[in-house]
């Protein structure tokens, strides 16, 4: 761990790496920090080292050149990763019929809110099947009733042939929900440590999570850890942000957890 500041809302991590303790996760964050920055003489030397190997064989040597990657088909084959366009049309197909008009997203949005999109791995009789079919699954966060639903897609014949519910599971999130904690956590209260250390950093107003980069994780009750208005964690979408100012220091806001299913925003500070 290297120099911590201490400011408004905790800390504002300028070091290497921090670590972060969840109730019941660690989670490690290695930062980009200086390594290579003072170490000027390796790129002197590899400067000399072709300088040396110009003057000793009498000619230069041409840069390298990079193949572009090829194109993507539309449509890809076996186990092969899915496409962009097949996982444009198993969205469409998984979003169909009631899903999509009962559903809503994380910003209160028409429809459940988008996970991911994953090959699914074949049935047990199709294992050694080179012609199975491919299918895929596709993941959505309903929290008009905090449900995870997972819908498999069959890309031949574009139909859905199986639907899942869970409640109580926590899948990674995604950007949007990532992004909309942010957006929470700066027009709350509970954001004004937050926000005075980014301007301390900067000079300017934090409004926007488009001025962060943001990563977070799922944050899961634990009874008697935290107060009891994030009890409900777990079975409600929680997260635990790690802000980092643009080109800048990280911002320790991990005493501070977003309920995305509430809306709400409480410290884990008693």
């Amino acid at each position: 761990m290297r120099e911590i500041v201490h400011r408004h809302l905790g800390k504002v991590v300028a070091g290497a790496a921090m670590a972060v303790v969840g109730t019941a996760v660690m989670a490690a964050i290695t930062l980009p920090g200086t390594a290579g920055a003072d170490e000027t003489g390796g790129s002197k030397g590899g400067q000399s080292a072709r300088q040396d190997a110009a003057g000793q064989g009498g000619a230069s040597v041409a840069p390298g050149t990079v193949a572009p990657a090829p194109a993507e088909g539309a449509k890809g084959t076996g186990r092969d990763p899915l496409t962009d366009d097949e996982t444009r049309r198993v969205e469409r197909i998984a979003l169909g019929g009631q899903q999509l008009v009962s559903g809503e997203s994380v910003t209160g949005g028409r429809g459940p809110q988008r996970i991911g999109v994953d090959l699914a791995e074949p049935d047990a009789a199709e294992l050694d099947d080179p012609h199975a079919p491919r299918r895929a699954d596709v993941t959505f966060y309903d929290y008009r009733d905090d449900t995870l639903v997972t819908r498999t897609v069959n890309l031949d014949t574009g139909k859905v042939e199986g639907t899942g519910r869970q409640h109580g599971v926590q899948p990674p999130l995604s950007r949007d929900e990532q992004t909309e904690a942010a957006r929470l956590l700066i027009a709350d209260p509970a954001g004004a440590g937050l926000k005075a250390d980014y301007k301390d950093a900067t000079g300017e107003e934090l409004t926007s999570p488009d001025q962060l980069l943001i990563t977070g994780m799922v944050y899961r009750a634990t009874p008697g850890a935290q107060p009891a208005v994030l009890d409900k964690c777990g079975e409600h979408r929680c997260v635990r942000l790690f802000p980092k100012v643009k080109n800048g220091p990280w911002i320790d806001a991990r005493s501070l957890v977003i309920d995305l299913s509430a809306r709400k925003v409480a410290s884990l500070a008693r």
